[in-house]
C-alpha cells in the first residue's frame, strides 16, 4: 500500500500533471507504480499526455519530497485516501477533477448517505446566521454530515451548529494540515476532529495562497449530494462552489432575499438562472432530496411483464432491487459505470416502465 501511495504522490508532485491526467494515466497503464515504470513511448500514446508531462514525473527531487511528506503524515496522525480506495468519499469519486489523493485528520466516517455542504458569505448577517442554525437544528433528526470550508461567516456557523446538534462535520481546507486558516478558529479544531475532521489535498510544504480556495471548493461541492448557499454577494467563493456542484449534476439550494440586499444577490441569481432550488425551510431540502424521517415504505411490487433488459440495465435493476431508492452517483459507483452512462440507461429503463425518478436525483424500481 505504501508503494502505491508513494507512486501517486510522485505523480501528484509533477508540475504539469493535474488530477484528471493522473487518473487517465493510471487507468491506461493499470497502476501508479506502473506509470513510473512505463516506457515514455507508451505513455505518449495516452490522449492529452505530452512529452513535457512525461519528463516531469522522473524528476529525482520528487522522491525526496515525497519521503519528507510521508514523514509528516506519520508523525501527525494524517489519514490518506486514494481515489480508488473503498474509504474514499464515493460522491467525490464521481468527479473527474476530484483529488487523486486526499489527506484527512480526525474521526471522519462517510458511511452516512445524507451529506450536504453549506456555504455562504464571510460577512454573514444576523438573518443568515439564524437561518443556518435553524436549518441544521431541523435537519438534525436525519443525522446528516455537514460539510463546509471552515471560513468566517456562514461556514463556521454551519460547523458550530452541527457540533451543537451532535452531528458530524467536515471542514475542507485550502492549505496543508500543518497550518490553520483562519487562526481564530483554532478553538473549534478539537471538537471538529472528535466529531468529524478535516480534508485537504494540499501538502504541508504547499505555501498558503488565496488561489487554493478554488481547489478547496471542488471538494466541498463534490463530496456532498447537495450544496446550500446561505447569503452571497454577486461574486465570491460560495457561487464558485455552487457552480461546481451544478456542473457535477448535484442539487443546489439557495436562500432567497430582498433584491436590495447585497448578500442576497448571489442567491437570487442562482435561483433566477435555475441553477438552484429555492430554500425557505428545511422541509424544502428534505422533500427535494427525498430524505425521510420515517422508515422506508415497503418496496412496491416490481413490474417485469414483457420487459426486456440488456446486461447493463439488468445490473442496475438488480442493484435497485437490493437497495430500494438510490442516488444516481451511488448507482454509478456500485454498478461500476460512468454517471453519464447510468443516467442514459435509467432514462431508457424509465421509458420501459421499469424505474421512476424521484426528487434529489434518486431512482427506484416501479
Amino acid at each position: 500500500m505504501e508503494e502505491k501511495l508513494k507512486a501517486v504522490m510522485i505523480l501528484k508532485k509533477a508540475a504539469n500533471l493535474g488530477d484528471s491526467s493522473i487518473k487517465k494515466m493510471i487507468q491506461a497503464v493499470g497502476s501508479a507504480e506502473g506509470v513510473l515504470k512505463e516506457k515514455a513511448a507508451n505513455l505518449l500514446k495516452i490522449e492529452g499526455i505530452g512529452s513535457q508531462r512525461i519528463h516531469d514525473i522522473h524528476n529525482p527531487a520528487y522522491e525526496a519530497a515525497v519521503e519528507e511528506e510521508l514523514c509528516f503524515i506519520r508523525n501527525n496522525a494524517i489519514d490518506c485516501y486514494l481515489y480508488d480506495a473503498p474509504d474514499y468519499p464515493y460522491r467525490l469519486k464521481q468527479c473527474l477533477d476530484g483529488p487523486v489523493l486526499l489527506f484527512g485528520r480526525g474521526n471522519i466516517c462517510m458511511t452516512q448517505k445524507n451529506v450536504i455542504s453549506i456555504v455562504g458569505t464571510r460577512r454573514a448577517t444576523s438573518y443568515g446566521i439564524r437561518f443556518c442554525e435553524e436549518l441544521i437544528e431541523m435537519l438534525a433528526p436525519l443525522d446528516p454530515i455537514i460539510v463546509s470550508g471552515f471560513a468566517y461567516g456562514i461556514d463556521i456557523t454551519a460547523q458550530r451548529a452541527a457540533l451543537n446538534a451532535g452531528l458530524q462535520t467536515i471542514g475542507c481546507l485550502a492549505h496543508g494540515l500543518n497550518q490553520l486558516y483562519p487562526k481564530t478558529h483554532k478553538k473549534y479544531t478539537t471538537a471538529i476532529e472528535e466529531n468529524g475532521g478535516f480534508f485537504t489535498d494540499y501538502w504541508s510544504t504547499d505555501l498558503f495562497d488565496r488561489k487554493n480556495f478554488l481547489g478547496r471548493n471542488r471538494i466541498i461541492a463534490g463530496i456532498s449530494e447537495a450544496t446550500v448557499v446561505i447569503e452571497s454577494a454577486n461574486k465570491g467563493g460560495s457561487l464558485v462552489t455552487a457552480e461546481l456542484a451544478h456542473s457535477y449534476n448535484r442539487d443546489v439550494f439557495a436562500v432567497p432575499g430582498r433584491v436590495t440586499d447585497v448578500y442576497s444577490q448571489g442567491c437570487n441569481m442562482l435561483i433566477k438562472t435555475q441553477k438552484a432550488h429555492v430554500l425557505t425551510t428545511a422541509a424544502d431540502l428534505i422533500y427535494m432530496l427525498n430524505w425521510e424521517l420515517e422508515e422506508k415504505q415497503q418496496q412496491a411490487q416490481q413490474k417485469q411483464l414483457f420487459v426486456t433488459l440488456d446486461e447493463e440495465e439488468k445490473t442496475i435493476f438488480h442493484f435497485l432491487e437490493n437497495n430500494n431508492k438510490e442516488l444516481l452517483d451511488h448507482i454509478a459507483l456500485h454498478c461500476h459505470m460512468p454517471t453519464f452512462k447510468v443516467a442514459s440507461l435509467l432514462l431508457t429503463m424509465e421509458l420501459k416502465g421499469v424505474v421512476r425518478p424521484l426528487p434529489g436525483k434518486r431512482f427506484e424500481l416501479i
